[in-house]
């Protein structure tokens, strides 16, 4: 089969590889209808993902329907139309059954798909437990439209759920990409009293403008002033940091209001300071990431009520035999990009 595949740092290739077979009885071999790129992929490309093994297929956003299952497997059976989970979890680890799926102590625990073992931009791919990692789509919902439900939906559900957001806060989202978007539209389910993005890209503001015109917008340079004139008490009592550029964290600090709750989201590739003695007396809380992919199940059933809808953020699509393209215009951000549909 073909597989993208990651050879060394800053060089991915779509190389013939054999179509994986069940390693135990709790895994199950999906074959990919749909994928995407997500930025994290990029992360790997650039060599910041250090656990990241060369030789790994990458990709670990994807849809897909069910070849085969391990004897053990009781969720989904051959046939079945799937999201796959960005994260492997056993689901029976003290920190699976405490809904910390991230950190689970299983050896292919936390990010492995696509990071440590082989991924989904692929034909087939293997997921290992496949009753956490593998939920059923329903009729009623496209390929496109479950294909983020994995992972960049999956990651805003998590942000806009630790991040305890009420009916009375003013937040504000920091970045207006995929996953930016996926969390503004997790957080808009709260109905928050105000809700502010901050992104640069004009595009990226434009596309918020026609999409969400009940949210407001600004660009970092104003950030802080705008979120001032737009807030009760100083600052924004949510922050959520999905950005991950050069200043966004320093920028997600001070935009806050004091007790304020700042969720980081994004993932850098490089340290970030913490300015403690900047920052005292302001009393923050923070959140950050990687994601508890959990939720999977409510947000396939909140898409199939109407209430989500990701499918304005696939702007490009590409077979597999052109994915060298498609990581061409999602990495240089060209042509209008948001997100690329790989099928």
């Amino acid at each position: 089969m073909l597989a993208y595949t990651y050879v060394e740092k800053g060089r991915f290739e779509l190389l013939e590889k054999p179509r994986p077979q069940l390693k135990d009885a709790k895994d199950a071999v999906v074959r990919v209808t749909l994928g995407s790129i997500c930025t994290s992929d990029l992360h790997i490309k650039h060599g910041s993902v250090p656990r990241a093994v060369p030789g790994v297929t990458v990709g670990h956003e994807m849809v897909g329907v069910v070849e085969e299952v391990g004897t053990d497997v009781v969720t989904v059976r051959p046939g079945d139309r799937v999201t796959v989970n960005v994260e492997t979890f056993c689901g029976e680890c003290f920190f699976c059954r405490h809904g910390y799926v991230n950190n689970c102590t299983d050896a292919e625990g936390g990010w492995a798909l696509g990071c440590r073992i082989d991924g989904g931009q692929a034909e087939y791919v293997r997921v290992p437990y496949a009753d956490q990692g593998l939920n059923r789509i329903p009729d009623s919902v496209s390929d496109e439209q479950a294909l983020f439900v994995g992972d960049i939906l999956a990651t805003g559900f998590w942000a806009a759920r630790i991040s305890e957001v009420t009916e009375e806060d003013t937040v504000l989202v920091i970045g207006a990409g995929p996953t930016g978007i996926c969390t503004l539209l997790c957080t808009m389910l709260k109905r928050p009293k105000r809700i502010i993005v901050c992104e640069k890209s004009p595009e990226r503001l434009r596309f918020i403008r026609e999409h969400y015109p009940e949210v407001l917008v600004t660009g970092p340079e104003s950030c802080r002033e705008f979120v001032l004139a737009h807030s009760e008490h100083g600052g924004a009592d949510v922050v959520m940091e999905v950005a991950g550029a050069d200043n966004t964290f320093r920028l997600a600090w001070e935009c806050a209001r004091p007790n304020a709750i700042v969720t980081v989201v994004a993932l850098y590739d490089s340290p970030q300071i913490l300015p403690l003695p900047d920052m005292y007396g302001k009393n923050l809380t923070f959140k950050t990431g990687g994601v508890d992919g959990c939720d999977c199940e409510e947000i396939l059933r909140l898409i199939e009520a109407g209430k989500i809808d990701t499918t304005p953020l696939i702007t490009h699509r590409f077979p597999l035999s052109e994915i060298e393209e498609a990581y061409r215009i999602f990495e240089n951000r060209t042509d209008g990009v948001i997100k690329v549909a790989i099928g």
